[in-house]
């Protein structure tokens, strides 16, 4: 697998967290995000607690805070979201720096920028501790659809292929001396957009005739199967356990 935009997600090492079987990690980030979205918006120490756990997982997997950090910046769309609630909504008002802010909007703000905070957080740690490949096998040993696998595997390749051909494109327009600074430009980049397409639509063709030559029949060969021990299904579980626990106390003192 070429190194695209989705593998620079991951960062190489050898970490306790590196080490443990996909599956058991998309397992634990999926019931740790269930327990966070199903945490009361009113207990705030919970979300703090949350945040610790992952900061721990993190530092066990030698993670740097500025690699975590950067990619974190993927979720700017949901805090504009979050950040429009209190004035759009509905219901009792209080005064904020001057501002008349909704407070049912300012709980949902915070809910929302809590939540999707966490969610997207462990799915970073989750994308740099683990390589695409042993994503898909993980999916795989989950008992999700093959058909869906094969998708998301193709996806992932034809992604790194698309943009390698694009970079080559770019390289070509700009070696005939064309650079693109406004409007009158459009036409040409359009015209390499669709070459672009059509390459794509060629290639993909020329690589299922391949697979079909081959004794391709629908489903994808399994070079080697991933397992887990107990030792290590019990290690990859602290995570979401630990946030039951934190959930549970967050039901019962709120």
């Amino acid at each position: 697998m070429g190194a695209g935009p989705a593998h620079r997600l991951y960062r190489q090492g050898r970490s306790p967290v590196h080490v443990l079987p996909p599956h058991t990690k998309l397992t634990a980030v999926l019931c740790f995000v269930v327990v966070v979205v199903s945490t009361p918006r009113e207990a705030i120490w919970a979300f703090a607690a949350y945040a610790l756990l992952l900061a721990s997982v993190a530092y066990a997997a030698r993670v740097p805070p500025a690699f975590w950090l950067k990619r974190l910046l993927i979720e700017v769309p949901f805090v504009a979201f979050a950040l429009l609630l209190p004035f759009v909504a509905e219901g009792g008002r209080t005064d904020v720096l001057g501002l008349s802010l909704s407070v049912d909007g300012l709980w949902g703000a915070w809910n929302v920028l809590a939540k999707a905070t966490l969610g997207v957080a462990a799915s970073v740690l989750l994308a740099a501790t683990t390589e695409l490949r042993d994503l898909l096998l993980g999916l795989r040993r989950l008992r999700l659809p093959p058909l869906l696998v094969q998708i998301a595997s193709f996806m992932i390749r034809y992604g790194d292929v698309v943009t390698d051909e694009m970079r080559r494109m770019r390289v070509a327009r700009e070696s005939r001396g064309f650079r693109a600074r406004g409007p009158r430009h459009w036409g040409v980049l359009a015209k390499s957009a669709g070459a672009l397409f059509i390459r794509s639509y060629e290639r993909g063709e020329r690589v299922h005739l391949a697979m079909v030559s081959r004794g391709y029949t629908g489903t994808m060969p399994v070079i080697h199967e991933v397992t887990a021990s107990r030792a290590q299904w019990t290690y990859a579980l602290t995570l979401p356990l630990t946030a039951l626990a934190v959930c549970l106390l967050g039901w019962t003192l709120t």
